[in-house]
């Protein structure tokens, strides 16, 4: 498990979401939606600190695009689901240290089968909201590389941010098993495409580098990192990684919501650089923590 992604007593009597409040206890969705069915769904990460949503419009827009690419019907407006997680944060009075589960299913089925057809009631909106910190920390995760592949365009598009997560699941447990803390996944060429959770950076020679995004998601706190570094001066940009190029990077470190930036001191038991937070990542994060709110909405909105 990630290093601070423990229970927290907290969220234990809690409000959720599911298509209206709901104690977190009693929260259920039947057993013929989509999500059940077949994992039929889209999902975003919302992080909430000091009163304020962080990259809420993004996240809604990938939300909602992703629904669109998948043709669900009936999907509710940006608006409402807007209205949603503000009423679902203020019933629990959250308002920091706040992470939110948002799933968009395709909605309850009128009988088992895959045929979206069978979708007759609308969609299904869910939000958990959980008291969760920084899911790794800050001394730095190590990685293995998993024999399992990131999905490429031609078999399902990674730019969907879709709830079909079992390659990444299976990637995890690798990682599990070998004790670490993730799984790096290459993509279907065999260059680097992301880690089980999270986007992938890497620093050579002072110049940041990211995989393109053919298999990975191009997670938002990726762009915000790319982002940034060019208001840093550093030169930064999309490119086909190889492992070796992973295990000879001065630095390397994860981006994602769930963690922020986490540097990387291990992949496949090669030490990466010194060993610790190098000076480029080091400053990146402080960037992070200075500007990333300037992207947020106040939840008095």
């Amino acid at each position: 498990m990630a290093k601070y992604n423990q229970p927290d007593p907290r969220n234990d009597q809690t409000f959720c979401w599911v298509d209206g409040l709901v104690p977190r206890e009693d929260a259920k969705v039947h057993v013929l939606d989509s999500v059940v069915q077949g994992g039929d769904a889209v999902w975003e990460g919302l992080r909430v600190t000091d009163g304020r949503a962080i990259q809420l419009d993004a996240h809604l827009d990938r939300l909602l695009d992703s629904a669109h690419a998948l043709a669900f019907a009936d999907v509710p407006s940006k608006e409402a689901v807007t209205a949603a997680i503000f009423d679902t944060l203020k019933a629990n009075g959250m308002t920091d240290g706040v992470h939110c589960r948002i799933t968009l299913s395709r909605g309850r089925k009128t009988t088992s089968g895959m045929d979206p057809r069978l979708n007759v009631h609308g969609s299904t909106l869910i939000i958990v909201p959980e008291y969760k910190g920084m899911v790794y920390g800050d001394e730095g995760i190590r990685l293995i590389t998993s024999a399992i592949r990131r999905n490429s365009p031609q078999f399902l598009d990674s730019h969907i941010h879709h709830n079909n997560l079992l390659n990444n699941i299976l990637a995890k447990i690798e990682a599990n098993v070998a004790g670490m803390d993730d799984a790096v996944m290459l993509d279907d060429r065999g260059f680097l495409a992301e880690t089980n959770a999270t986007n992938l950076f890497v620093v050579r020679g002072g110049l940041l580098l990211t995989p393109f995004a053919h298999a990975c998601l191009p997670g938002l706190t990726r762009q915000f990192v790319l982002d940034t570094a060019g208001l840093k001066g550093i030169e930064a940009r999309e490119a086909n990684l190889t492992l070796t190029e992973l295990y000879t990077a001065d630095e390397a470190f994860t981006t994602g919501t769930m963690g922020a930036l986490a540097h990387v001191i291990e992949v496949d038991g090669r030490r990466i650089g010194s060993g610790t937070k190098g000076p480029v990542t080091s400053l990146l994060q402080q960037a992070y923590l200075d500007h990333i709110m300037d992207t947020a909405t106040p939840l008095t909105d």
